[in-house]
């Protein structure tokens, strides 16, 4: 079978979100470079409209993203050669490790078991191991959480282990939902993560919660705090990532008047911010 080998430019803030959308075009394999995305699909599955498709969802995004080269090249196990880049690693409290890695956990980590789908959620970005070593400052354990735009479900299985009572995770991604679930089994969290197909309207109807946690991007997390308000008890909180350092000024006064910024984690250029709801 051939495969069409698209590169596309895009910068690294928004290869996540567009892996996604690609992902739900039949796309079968990723490899995130610096500035740009490498991606593959059956060349029967490619036509002249998907293309088009492609350029319009670059050009949602900020910046000059493109299709910089295209080549036919023949069928390759993409997910053996993507699984020998995902390696164990330490983030703070947490080890978190593939099933396939044979690396032992160390006596004083809490092992998180994550078989992540293509790249979302591995820990190997600065904006989940931010938000990862966030969680383990904050969290006093049993707080009620909400997981938005959850991925491989990571922060969820997280905070239940470090004590959190009960998590609701949702995420828009089919993909999302069902990746989640394999790794709340995998860390023996099914009873306490409720995971929902779907967007903010998913909580609606929900109690409110101690935090609401969100690693997703800049505008889609302005579009959600709406939600988020009453969503969140009294003096209930927020842990934002998928932000850069760019990103501060704008979100502040957003927040404002609902949120009070309690702490901003950094690393590189990304950052994670931690608030406090202080209107009901």
């Amino acid at each position: 079978m051939k495969y069409i080998k698209l590169v596309i430019e895009i910068a690294d803030e928004y290869q996540e979100s567009l892996i996604a959308e690609l992902f739900d075009m039949d796309f079968d394999g990723f490899e995130q470079r610096e500035d740009s995305i490498v991606a593959y699909i059956t060349k029967e599955s490619l036509g002249i409209g998907d293309r088009e498709q492609i350029d319009q969802l670059l050009g949602a995004y900020p910046g000059d993203g493109y299709i910089k080269s295209e080549e036919v090249v023949a069928e390759q196990n993409w997910n053996a050669q993507w699984e020998q880049t995902i390696k164990a690693q330490s983030i703070g409290q947490f080890f978190v490790k593939p099933t396939w890695s044979q690396a032992s956990v160390p006596n004083d980590k809490i092992l998180l078991e994550i078989d992540p789908k293509m790249s979302f959620g591995t820990g190997y970005h600065e904006t989940t191991r931010l938000m990862l070593e966030a969680l383990a400052k904050l969290l006093e354990g049993g707080e009620t959480i909400i997981d938005a735009g959850t991925g491989t479900g990571i922060l969820s299985i997280a905070a239940i282990k470090l004590g959190a009572k009960e998590a609701l995770a949702f995420d828009i991604n089919e993909w999302s939902i069902t990746n989640t679930k394999e790794n709340i089994l995998l860390n023996g969290v099914s009873e306490d993560i409720t995971v929902k197909l779907g967007s903010s309207e998913v909580i609606a109807d929900v109690a409110a919660v101690d935090l609401i946690m969100a690693n997703i991007e800049k505008n889609v997390i302005l579009s959600l705090l709406d939600d988020f308000i009453p969503a969140l008890k009294q003096k209930g909180k927020l842990l934002l990532s998928g932000l850069l350092e760019t990103d501060l000024d704008q979100l502040k006064e957003e927040l404002k008047p609902h949120f009070e910024i309690l702490e901003v984690y950094h690393e590189n250029e990304w950052i994670a911010v931690f608030a406090k709801k202080i209107t009901s």
